[in-house]
């Protein structure tokens, strides 16, 4: 788990950089006493995991909330096998994208 500072670092981005993306739903946060809490693997060194932002509004548009959709994507599935966000980071998105998709209907 980062800190929205630290993922700015990471990032290269100022913290208004992060809030940005946690408001617009690009980047998912668990909310803690201590604020937000940022799970490390939606980030691929200093950049969003390629595809994560589709499959989150694909996610919404289900109706997942950021908790629903981080639950989601860190719940471990043995038909992938792994987790979906494992699955991002392996470049298997095609397969996470129909999965999202399919949550909608």
């Amino acid at each position: 788990m980062l800190s929205p500072a630290e993922v700015a670092e990471r990032m290269g981005i100022g913290p208004t950089g992060v809030r940005d993306l946690l408001r617009a739903g690009h980047l998912l946060a668990v909310p803690t006493a201590e604020g937000p809490w940022i799970p490390a693997e939606q980030l691929d060194g200093a950049v969003l995991v390629k595809h994560l932002v589709p499959v989150l509004t694909l996610l919404h548009d289900a109706g997942y909330s950021s908790e629903e959709a981080l639950r989601w994507l860190t719940t471990p599935d043995d038909s992938l096998p792994g987790t979906p966000l494992q699955a991002l980071h392996e470049n298997r998105a095609t397969e996470i994208k129909r999965r999202a998709q399919a949550l909608g209907f």
